[in-house]
């Protein structure tokens, strides 16, 4: 399954990684391009 969080913060990369870690397709995006490049 392949899932999307907009926003990189606090709470939305944490939750992208646990996602990831799940067996999820994680896909983030973000408007501070060093949060994408993480």
């Amino acid at each position: 399954m392949k899932v999307g969080v907009v926003g990189l913060g606090y709470v939305g990369l944490p939750l992208l990684v646990e996602m990831a870690r799940s067996g999820f397709e994680a896909i983030g995006i973000d408007v501070d391009p060093k949060k994408v490049d993480a």
